[in-house]
Formats: structure tokens, sequence, C-alpha cells
């Protein structure tokens, strides 16, 4: 306890040694933990007695193996950085990263292991035992650089991405050389690649399973903070460790993928609160484990060096060399071939440069040379020359690489805003500065605070806000195409925050904001790649039918199965309120806000393409509402009623902070409108109105018949719900069924122009009569409920009554003479 604490106590104190040095804290935290390992075995010698000398010799005793590094400190450090991470921005980048992580691992083990062999008389397999020993990179220390200077986001996604994944493969590597080294495995290179794709594919699929359980799981526990977050802590443990010693697959796979589930899906089954908190959770453990390792690994470091001796630097002259080689290779050999072929975007030369300089090693590496130090298998000059290469080839990336970066980083201008960004910057600024002027005036009388001194604080930022929009005029001007795809994303980065905002407030549900949020990454992806067009086509998707809603509609039509499309019915209403919900305020903000941040035509144009999207769902919502009136009504009230439970929540509290109300009255208060917002959580039933006999009863031309003649008929109709937009028959398709139309509205299309029908209406008699083919199109205006009658079928309808026998004769009759009857053919 006494080793831990002061570690911990260490490593507070070591921050702002960083801070005012100006050197990246994982330095810090390696430099001291090599004079740590230099003074544990050297103070307690001294004899001097007391805590420092008691906490020096609990350092000595505080040995961990390589297996207690892996098994405590891993899985925490891989979860921490796939919890937070953007999963949908790692999904558009998932093929460089890959390719980083394990192709580099690859090309780098055996590039390095065979340039090693080439210069020692070292066997192969120990060779590419420490090629694989440093293939794992290790983020922190890198990351930690990007983060202080600002670079783009898409250079800190390529590193951490690499990293959570190119450890599986590395360590993959590493059990196949050490099983040959040992005589435990053949050396056979298929089977280890076998090996490798089954464990690598198995956690994937192990992962993703267990992340699933864990959101499920939060459902169980909604509510319950700490333990949902517990949750979490235990899943990344138990995850690493059946995956890794139950079901032989690769535990760093399966805890990242369960992260990146969990990343994904759980923000949307946790309250917005336990997600802040969960987050916090996991930085704080994952500090606490990142600075212990670094500090417990580096301490190691003088006994690993201790045999290294002047004829050793040339072969780390080697490592170093073919490390860097090998990883060149991939960036600039393998990277332009992804982006060729369109698996990837463009990944420029810049960023290539500093990925390729970045890829730092730390406290893996040495607990992966440790493991081989403690193999008492392994002959002993393997283990000297495994421990001596790796430790001070980590340390070259530590006190070279990582120095370096910051200036690599300035060379390439990665730490500057782009001209574009820039714009927006200087804009932002000229904003901002606006209100503040006019609002710090209407400020200070609340304060007390002389106009006078108002007034000269105001004419501060009058002379900033001139400076600023002089810099917004001197900066780069925008091509009209590039300030269109600066306005749409940041329309689509509003309406990605808006459906979060929504589902924080508790106005719709984890499920559909997880539909919102992917259909808004859509929007964004659609804008990075092809501006308005993109835009376009994304929106346009966004409204279309879903595959969920297609296979529902195609169950319902071959089995009957009327549940699955009831539901995704309901879906689509919900989704589309809440679309026309944020197009509002989207529209609201290319008003007012939007010509403050782009041009004014480029606001003008966006503005109307945002007018063209909330023209075409409010077509969408009324087809749904036409159809489904009562439904519709219902949702709007309970969406209305989960807004006002809010506002009452938040009434409540604002009269426990002004005092008028107690601590047990808010308590209580806040009971009932639990129960309540549980009520509200459960969707109104919806109505398909698909029951046959109810169908029937809708068309006039069975009015009148004896109910043993609707039972006759009933059975030989079959219900239909079509959707907006389908084509229902095609123009010279065989005739072989009719239809007649509950409710909702067909267009025919024939010349010189289309005919509508409506409810109690029929179409596609004449084809039945003649025995001919369809003469014309009949596509469904909106949501129909269809009653079909198929041609087999047909004589029995007319035999079992007269009336409509008569009716249907004489309707085909005037239709194929070309008069009007108010139906029409098909």
């Amino acid at each position: 306890m006494l080793g831990v604490t002061g570690l911990l106590a260490l490593v507070t104190l070591l921050v702002p040694i960083a801070a005012r040095a100006n050197i990246a804290f994982s330095l810090v935290l390696a430099a001291a933990g090599i004079v740590l390992g230099i003074l544990k075995g050297s103070l307690p010698m001294l004899g001097l007695g007391g805590p420092v000398t008691d906490f020096f010799q609990a350092l000595g005793h505080f040995d961990l193996s390589s297996d207690a590094f892996i098994l405590v400190f891993l899985p925490v450090l891989l979860f921490e950085t796939a919890v937070v991470i953007d999963v949908r921005r790692l999904m558009d980048d998932l093929a460089p990263i890959l390719v980083l992580a394990v192709v580099a691992v690859l090309v780098s083990t055996f590039v390095v292991g065979f340039a090693l062999a080439g210069v020692t008389d070292m066997g192969v397999i120990a060779c590419l035992l420490l090629a694989a020993i440093v293939s794992t990179t290790d983020p922190i220390a890198v990351v930690g650089i990007f983060r202080d200077l600002g670079v783009p986001h898409r250079l800190s996604l390529l590193v951490e991405g690499e990293s959570l994944f190119n450890d599986a493969a590395a360590i993959s590597l590493f059990a196949l050389f050490l099983g040959m080294l040992t005589g435990e495995r053949q050396a056979d290179v298929s089977e280890g690649i076998l090996a490798f794709a089954r464990g690598f594919a198995g956690g994937l699929a192990f992962g993703y399973v267990c992340g699933r359980l864990v959101c499920w799981s939060f459902v169980l526990l909604r509510g319950q903070s700490a333990a949902e977050i517990t949750l979490t802590v235990a899943a990344a443990y138990l995850v690493f460790l059946l995956g890794e010693h139950y079901l032989h697959v690769s535990g760093v796979v399966a805890v990242v993928t369960t992260a990146l589930a969990v990343s994904y899906e759980g923000r949307t089954r946790v309250s917005a609160q336990t997600w802040a908190s969960l987050e916090d959770v996991w930085r704080q453990v994952g500090y606490w484990a990142s600075s212990l390792i670094f500090l417990l690994a580096t301490m190691r470091v003088p006994d690993m060096l201790a045999g290294m001796g002047s004829g050793d630097l040339v072969t780390l002259a080697v490592l170093i060399v073919s490390a860097l080689a090998a990883r060149a290779l991939v960036l600039f050999g393998l990277f332009p071939g992804l982006t060729a072929l369109g698996w990837a975007e463009p990944v420029g030369v810049p960023l290539r440069a500093v990925v390729l300089w970045g890829g730092l090693r730390g406290a893996i590496s040495l607990a992966l040379a440790l493991a081989v130090v403690e193999n008492p298998r392994i002959p002993a000059d393997v283990k000297s020359f495994v421990s001596v290469m790796c430790t001070a080839f980590v340390l070259f990336t530590l006190f070279v690489n990582a120095p370096l970066l910051r200036p690599l980083i300035r060379l390439f201008g990665l730490d500057r805003l782009s001209p574009s960004d820039m714009a927006v910057r200087g804009r932002a600024i000229a904003t901002a500065l606006t209100e503040v002027r006019r609002k710090v005036v209407d400020a200070a009388p609340g304060y007390g605070i002389d106009r006078d001194l108002a007034v000269e604080l105001a004419d501060r930022y009058t002379e900033r806000l001139g400076a600023a929009e002089i810099q917004v005029a001197g900066e780069t001007v925008l091509s009209p195409v590039e300030d269109v795809r600066g306005g749409l994303m940041m329309l689509a980065d509003r309406e990605h925050a808006i459906y979060l905002r929504h589902y924080h407030e508790g106005t719709v549900s984890g499920r559909i904001t997880r539909t919102l949020l992917a259909g808004a990454a859509r929007l964004q992806d659609g804008v990075k790649t092809a501006g308005a067009e993109g835009y376009d086509r994304a929106q346009a998707s966004f409204a279309a039918f879903p595959w969920r809603f297609r296979l529902a509609l195609a169950l319902h039509r071959r089995w009957g199965v009327e549940t699955l499309l009831a539901a995704e019915i309901a879906n689509r209403f919900e989704v589309l309120l809440m679309v026309q919900a944020a197009i509002r305020e989207l529209l609201e903000f290319a008003w007012t806000k939007l010509p403050q941040m782009v041009c004014q035509a480029t606001a003008t144009a966006i503005t109307a393409t945002v007018a063209r999207r909330m023209e075409g769902v409010d077509t969408a919502l009324a087809a749904l509402r036409l159809q489904y009136a009562d439904f519709s009504r219902a949702l709007q009230l309970q969406y209305l009623e989960r807004a006002a439970v809010r506002i009452e929540e938040a009434e409540y509290h604002r009269l426990r902070t002004e005092a008028v109300i107690g601590h047990e009255v808010l308590g209580d208060l806040q009971a009932d409108l639990n129960r309540r917002v549980r009520r509200l959580a459960c969707r109104p039933p919806i109505d398909l109105h698909l029951e046959p006999e109810r169908m029937v009863a809708k068309v006039p031309i069975f009015d009148g018949l004896q109910p043993d003649q609707l039972s006759q008929i009933t059975h030989l109709l079959r219900p239909l719900l079509v959707v907006p937009g389908e084509i229902i028959l095609r123009r010279n398709d065989p005739g072989d069924s009719m239809y007649f139309i509950s409710s909702g509205a067909v267009e025919v299309r024939v010349a010189p122009r289309p005919i509508r029908l409506g409810s109690g209406d029929f179409f596609g008699e004449m084809a039945l009569v003649s025995r001919g083919r369809r003469n014309a199109d009949v596509v469904a205006l909106g949501f129909c409920s269809l009653l079909v009658l198929q041609a087999r079928d047909f004589d029995a309808l007319l035999a079992a009554s007269p009336t409509v026998r008569q009716r249907v004769q004489e309707t085909s009759r005037r239709r194929a003479a070309g008069l009007p009857d108010g139906e029409a053919s098909g």
C-alpha cells in the first residue's frame, strides 16, 4: 500500500513539473521510473530508516510479473481509450487503421526480424520474436502531445485506432514465435496465420456479443448510475479473461470491440448524467493505470539494460532503421493503394509522416520483453538480447521520437487551422464579440457598476470586433462550393446535437435516437464527401424506407405477420416527427445565425435546401397521419406530455433551489414524476386497420350484402398494405388480381391525364374480365389498405352477389369505352 499510494502521490507531483518544462507527461513519468529503478536498490542499503526508505523497500519487493502487467493494466487501458472514441469517425478510417494495426505489424515483424538476423548471430526465430515485441505502439505519449498542440482530430484517431488493435496482432505473433522458440509449437507460418485470423475474428464476434449484452443490461439497471458504471469496469476484465483463457480468442480485440459497442449504443441507453460520470470514471481509472504502468515498467529499465555493451549499438541502429523503414513501407506504399481502390479517404503526406515518426513504444513492449526474461525455457543469450534491444528501442522512441514530434507537427503546419476553419473562426469571433459588446452594457446596472465603465469596456470589445472583421476580410476567400460545404456541415453537426438533446431531455427513446443519430451521421458523411449533392442524397436516404421496414412489410405480405410491421410504422412516425422538429430549429438557425457564419448567397442556398427537405418530411408525415390519424394524435400528445413532465421537473428543482420546498417534498414529487416518466416510455398502440371484416365494411360495393355473403367474400379477399410511391400494378403485366381500396388513394397513370382513386374504389378488374394484360401503371399516393382478389377467385366473387357482379361488369364496360365512372382500370 505504501508503494502504490506513494507512486500515485509522485504522479501528481510530476504533473506541474511536466507542465512547467513543457514536456510530455509520459516522458517525465518514464524518466522518473528509471530514476526510481536506480534508487530502489541503493537507498535502502544506506540504512536511513523512515518512510522514504520504507517506500523504496516496498518498491524493491513490488515485482509484478509480465502476466500481471498485462492482466491488471491492459484491459483498463484498452477499454478507456475505446469507450470515449468517436466510433462513427473510427469507421470512416477503418481501412487505414486496420492496415496500420494488422498489416503494418506483420510487415514490421518480418522486415525487422530478418534485418536483425542479418547482423546478429541470434536465430531467425529469436529475431522475429523481438520484432513482434517492438511492433506494439503506445499512444499515451503521442496523444498527449497531439492534445497539447491541437492537431487535426483525424491524426489522433489514426494513432489511437492503430494502438487499439495492433496489440492484438503483436501479442498473437509474440505467442507464436515464443512457442516456436521453446519447442511448444511447430515452425509453421501458415498455421500461425490461421491461428491469428481465428483469434482476431473470434475476438470481434465475442466482443460484439458482450457489448450488446452490456447495453441490454443498462435497461435493467436504468437509473442506477453506480451499478451501470461498475458493470463496464467488470466487463473490461471479464471479457478479456473469458476470451483469452476460456474461448482462446484475442482478449485484446474482444475488449476493444466491447468498448466500441458500448460507446456507440450505450450513450443512448443511459442518462446523460450517467454517461458523463462513466466517461469521468474511465478517464480517472485510465489515468491511474497509464501512470502506474509507465512507472512500474520503466523501473525495470536499469536491470534490463544491465547487459548492454558498445557492440549492441550497431544492432540497435539496425533495429531503429528497419522499424522505421517497415512502417514507412506501409504508410507510403499501401495507403495510396487503399485510396485508389476507394476503400479509404486520402491521407496526406504530412499526416503519414507524423504517424510514421509517432509510432512510440511503451509499457506493453517492456511487459512482453519481461515475459521472455521470466521464461525458464528461453536460453540466457536470447533473454539478454531481447531485454537489452527492446528496452533500448523503447527508450529511443520515448526520448528521441517523442520530443521531435512537436517540431515535426509545427513544420508541417498541422497545429494550424485550415483556411476554411480560419474563416469560420474569424466569423465566430465577430459574432460573439457583437453579443458581448451589447450585453456587457446591459449587465452593468445589475452589478451596480457605473455606465461609463461599461461603455469603456464595450469600446474595447468594439476595437477587437473591428480587428476580427479585418481578419475575416483578409482571410483566404473560400469558393462557393467550400462555403456551402462548411455551412451544411454546421447544420449536420447541429442536427446531431439536437437529437442528443431531445434524448437527454427524455422526449424520445434511445431506440429512435440511435436511428436519428445514424441518419445525422450519413448527412455529415455526405457533406464531407460530396458537399451539397451528398447532403441531398443522404437526406433522401433518411426519408426512405429502411431495410427493417421492407423486411417487416415482406413478412406481413407473405405470412400475415402484423406485429413487426406495426412497430416499424410507429418507428417511422416517431423518426419523422423528430426530424420535422429538428428541421424547424435548423431553419431558424439558417435564417438568423447562418448569415453571420457564411456569405449571404450561401446562406440563402442552404436555407432553400433545408426548406425543400422540410417539404419532403411534411409530405411523408401527412401520408401517415391520413392513414393512422388516431395513432398520430396519441403519439403527438405523448410527446407533448413528456415535454410537460420535464418542465414540471425543472420547476420543482427551481423551487428547491429557492428553498421554497424541502428535500423530502422534492423527493416525493420526483418519485411521482418518475412513475409518470415510466408510463410515458410505453408508446401508444397502433392499429393498422388490416382486419378483413373491417376493410370489407368500408367498401361501398359490398353494402347491402347478407352476412353469409359477406363472410364468403371476406374469405376470398386478402388484406394488403402498400406504401407511398409503391407501384402496385405495372403496364403490360399479366392480369392475375384486382384490388378494392379500403382506405388511402392511388393514381392510375393513363393518357391523357392520370386518374386518382380513393377509399371505396376498385381497380385491376379489366385485365380479369378480358383475360388480357394491364393497360396502366397504378401507384400508391400514400399508405393504402387494399383488399386483393386473385384471378382464380374472381368468378366466385361475381357468383356470390348479383349486385357486385353487375357493378363490376358495368364499370368494366364504361372503362373499356373510355367513359368516366369515378373509378379507373388497370
